[in-house]
């Protein structure tokens, strides 16, 4: 009978910077321990402002180091020792200062020798007011850390301690610590992509558009929203910041995704002309109505025993317009089709200017509209053509992004 070994423990050594942010480190250490990785902390000095390091201590079971000068353990090189035990260092919160540092390799502190005298994986969870995670510095010193394999987790967007609202806030200790469970589980597989959108700004339409006839009837389609949330999703967890403009769905807006619920496709277009500036990437997975009435009834129509005659006007071309912007994002479209899916696909993809399509195959019950589940083909503007094989829109979507990175 074969000997059961036991998996040894992670070893988590987490970096603890001087933010406001601070103040959730106690509860990263018990998630962390919760899911069953040892961690010990180091802190920084001006993280000492925002919480204590007995804390930590008590939290974390370890005493807490905070000095590079420390004559006791620097007896025993005790920054090198730090080094070596550690199977992975997370920083969390990370300050824009901190990863300044790291991103030129300054050894000013305890965090920082112990950072790059290491070997160890390295994952950041930055922290900073909005305005300096938009910086051009801290976009390029984030782009470095990428390039040198570390994963970026966040950050989320939201209110923030000094009242500003946008990206920036670190992610909660709970997203944290599910993200490093995710790794753990995959060990470098698809469950931490590559971060190869990390700093990205990406706007994603996705669901239905509702075109009203009166107060009661309207115009619309069988689209869910699932793609499209999947996207969002998938999109955030490669470090993208995501903007999802969303038609009336019952889904969950995903974890640090900012959502704006629109109802019609003028609404949709609106949503997007005033979110476009800045954006990386634009995919276009909503199912935009191409036809809405000419006028809106304000009160309910009547019902008679005679034909009811209904005029249409088309609607605007959403997709059409971002790619004929001069300075155009990475534009991906999606084409439903129930037949000459590549044909059509290909048209699409021409006619509209767009650098990359998805086309899926509505024909069939099983996948697309409604599904859980979908098959796409992707055709993009050099010619190059991938089939993605039947499999859950969530896998779907992780696959379309990391296609979408590998061309950016």
């Amino acid at each position: 009978m074969s000997k059961i070994v036991p998996q040894k423990k992670i070893r988590i050594l987490l970096g603890v910077c001087g933010g406001i942010a601070a103040y959730k480190s106690a509860d990263l250490v018990r998630r962390l321990k919760e899911r069953d990785f040892d961690v010990r902390v180091i802190m920084t000095e001006s993280a000492a402002e925002f919480i204590t390091p007995m804390t930590l201590q008590a939290v974390s079971g370890y005493s807490v180091h905070d000095a590079l000068f420390d004559r006791e353990a620097e007896a025993a090189m005790g920054h090198i020792e730090l080094a070596k035990w550690a199977d992975w260092i997370l920083i969390a919160p990370a300050t824009a200062n901190t990863i300044a540092k790291l991103s030129v390799g300054i050894c000013d502190d305890l965090l920082s020798t112990v950072v790059v005298a290491s070997s160890a994986k390295c994952f950041i969870a930055p922290a900073m007011n909005q305005q300096m995670w938009a910086s051009s510095v801290t976009q390029e010193n984030i782009s470095k850390l990428v390039s040198r394999d570390c994963h970026v987790l966040g950050p989320a967007s939201g209110e923030q301690a000094c009242g500003d609202v946008g990206f920036g806030r670190m992610l909660e200790p709970l997203e944290i610590a599910e993200q490093l469970v995710d790794y753990q589980q995959g060990q470098g597989s698809n469950s931490l992509p590559s971060n190869g959108l990390a700093g990205k700004r990406v706007l994603i339409t996705a669901g239905p558009t509702v075109e009203a006839i009166d107060p009661v009837r309207f115009i619309s389609n069988h689209s869910s929203g699932k793609m499209g949330y999947a996207l969002a999703k998938a999109a955030q967890k490669q470090g993208a910041h995501v903007t999802l403009v969303s038609g009336p769905v019952n889904l969950t807006t995903p974890y640090a995704v900012d959502k704006v619920d629109v109802i019609s496709a003028q609404d949709m277009l609106s949503a997007v002309k005033n979110r476009l500036v800045g954006c990386d990437i634009f995919i276009g997975c909503a199912a935009v109505a191409d036809y809405t009435p000419v006028d809106v009834a304000t009160q309910k129509i009547k019902k008679n025993d005679n034909d009811m005659q209904l005029t249409l006007k088309k609607n605007a071309d959403i997709i059409s317009w971002v790619a004929a912007q001069s300075k155009k994002p990475f534009v991906v479209g999606f084409a439903a089709e129930s037949e000459n899916l590549q044909q059509f696909a290909k048209s699409k993809l021409e006619r509209k200017k767009l650098d990359m399509i998805c086309a899926n195959d509505i024909s069939e019950p099983s996948l697309g509209f409604n599904s859980d589940n979908n098959r796409i083909l992707i055709l993009d503007k050099k010619g190059v053509q991938l089939q993605l094989p039947a499999a859950s829109k969530e896998k779907i979507a992780s696959d379309i992004i990391q296609q979408v990175s590998d061309r950016l």
